[in-house]
Formats: C-alpha cells, structure tokens, sequence
C-alpha cells in the first residue's frame, strides 16, 4: 500500500496515517494478520517524525484494527466488536448526516455516495 500524506492538510498526519490504513483494510491491501511496517521504517519511507507513526499506530490498537507483538510489530488483527463498532458509527454519522441536512444533501443522494464508497470495498454484503 502507497500511503501518501498531504502536508498542507489541516487534519493531523497520525490522522491521514491511521485513515489510509484503515481504507488498506476495507480495501484488502491488508488483511487480517498482515504484519504493518516498523514504526522507523515507515517514517523514513513517509518522511515523517516515528513519534507520529507511533501515535497512528496506538489509535489503531485502541480502535481495534491493529495489535501489537513486542516482537512482530504491528499486525493487522480487525475487532470483530461490531455492537460497540455500530454505535461508533452512529454517533459519526449522525453528524455527517445533520451537515447534509445543513446543506440540503438529500436522503436519495447519500445513498448514492455511500453506495459509490461502497464499491470501492468490494461492494455491499
């Protein structure tokens, strides 16, 4: 996986680390037990201080996305918690849903966007 971050961007770069690692899992450049490169190795390969990969990489530990091995490192171990993982995603998009609601977004119009999204990770289950 080719992660790329945005220096310019206002959002925080262990944000757009742990985001594009995420995105890796749903699209399956990662897959459960896939070993994540040392934190040195990716902060060299990224250009980015190992302060901030380690930072993305404890997020991920405590969402449930990665573990870590004192020996292995990071590895790719997805929370099957889903009643804890839906209401995380309830209260995320309750928010994203009144923004649209602020912008005139319709209901038929975010479906389509999330059934685009969705494509990209393999398509609906």
């Amino acid at each position: 996986m080719i992660i790329e971050i945005d220096f310019n961007s206002d959002e925080a770069l262990y944000l757009q680390l742990r985001n594009q690692i995420i995105i890796g899992i749903a699209t399956a450049q990662f897959r459960e037990g896939d070993s994540l490169p040392s934190v040195r190795q990716l902060a060299d390969t990224i250009g980015i201080n190992m302060h901030t990969v380690n930072k993305a990489y404890t997020v991920l530990k405590q969402e449930g996305y990665v573990k870590v091995d004192r020996r292995k490192g990071a590895i790719i171990a997805v929370d099957i918690d889903r009643l804890r993982i839906l209401e995380e995603l309830k209260r995320e998009l309750q928010v994203i849903l009144a923004k649209s609601s602020c912008k005139n977004i319709g209901r038929e119009e975010i479906h389509a966007l999330i059934d685009e999204i969705y494509k990209d990770y393999g398509g609906l289950r």
